[in-house]
């Protein structure tokens, strides 16, 4: 899931209580039990007052730190004239956010509900404060849905695929730092913390996802949000408000982006796919982007694949790269539960476009 919430409207100390039951990863903490804190650099009144004087904004109201977050410092900014989110970047590797801005400018240049970044009078969009990188968006309205009608996931499927279609012309790029390459390279570091069971399926689905892929060409490529959990969005009643928290993204297979959105949005609480939603999101997403023979031939494989990425970093972060702030990482468990259930029954047939 993502890492910053800018849309999610909570004051600065709220945390989620345990809402699942106690996972094998978490010793008794819910799949949900996350506390909430995305300020770890504070900024003060004056501090952010300057930095607009940059931008033609407005004038500073007011500033709230934003729960929600676990890598950077997210803020609400009021100004005289509009609402804003000031994102501080704490981590990661910040050559690479030049990518990110071009990514949201190009999708926000295509109508995408994306929020374009803010550029200042001399159209400038990254700039430094408090010694961190920091970026200026506009705020988009609207709420997570956590638990999407079909008229939701009607809309998603169709900005997902108006976004690849237009993103295939994206000349920016980011190798994909989560796809086959990676798992293969990394799941080792995980094998000693898991049940011997668990080493061997991990073991074994990362030698047939080698297998399956050599068989085919190159699938349709372009760039992708790489992390398009429902937390990623904003509805404001069944409109999509936006699409937010790009910092996953690259470019790459097109079809790993759509699997990753089915395994979140159209997945039962036992894993299974929920058919419902999942035939509202692949027939709009095809009414713009139709899949190709080999990624109809391959979808089964890469929703394995793409439920398997997420088991296994979210296992590094519970034993190998623990988080560099006082906070509890995702549950393990989600994804392993849904990769048994795509063995198990493999996918529903892919519907046509709507």
């Amino acid at each position: 899931m993502a890492a910053e919430k800018p849309g999610k409207d909570t004051s600065l100390a709220d945390t989620t209580l345990p809402t699942r039951a106690p996972s094998r990863y978490n010793n008794g903490l819910s799949n949900l039990g996350e506390i909430l804190m995305a300020v770890f650099t504070p900024l003060s009144d004056a501090q952010v007052a300057a930095f607009l004087e940059k931008f033609d904004v407005g004038n500073f109201v007011a500033l709230q730190g934003v729960a929600g977050g676990t890598e950077n410092s997210t803020f609400f900014v009021t100004t005289d004239r509009r609402e804003l989110v000031l994102t501080l970047f704490e981590q990661g590797e910040h050559e690479e956010l030049p990518f990110f801005v071009e990514l949201l400018d190009y999708l926000d240049e295509h109508r995408l509900p994306v929020p374009g970044t803010i550029h200042d009078r001399e159209g400038i969009a990254l700039h430094s404060l408090a010694g961190k990188p920091a970026l200026l968006f506009p705020r988009l309205p609207g709420k997570h849905p956590s638990a999407p009608n079909l008229i939701q996931c009607q809309t998603l499927g169709a900005a997902l695929g108006q976004l690849h279609k237009v993103s295939q012309r994206f000349p920016g790029h980011r190798p994909n730092p989560r796809d086959l390459h990676w798992l293969r390279a990394v799941h080792h570091k995980v094998l000693t913390y898991i049940s011997p069971d668990d080493q061997t399926l991990m073991k074994n689905e990362v030698d047939d996802f080698e297998g399956e892929f050599s068989k085919y060409g190159k699938l349709p490529q372009g760039a992708l949000h790489g992390d398009l959990f429902r937390d990623n969005t904003l509805y404001k009643g069944d409109t999509l408000g936006g699409i937010i928290d790009f910092y996953n993204g690259c470019t790459g297979d097109l079809l790993f982006d759509l699997a990753i959105v089915i395994n979140d949005w159209a997945s039962n609480e036992d894993g299974t796919l929920n058919a419902e939603r999942y035939n509202a999101i692949l027939s709009t997403y095809q009414a713009r982007r139709p899949l190709t023979e080999h990624e109809r031939a391959l979808w089964p494989t890469m929703l394995r694949m793409t439920a398997l990425r997420y088991w296994l970093s979210r296992l590094l972060v519970v034993y190998v790269d623990p988080p560099a702030h006082d906070l509890t990482p995702h549950d393990p468990e989600r994804f392993r539960v849904i990769l048994k259930a795509r063995i198990a029954f493999g996918a529903l047939p892919i519907p046509e476009a709507s």
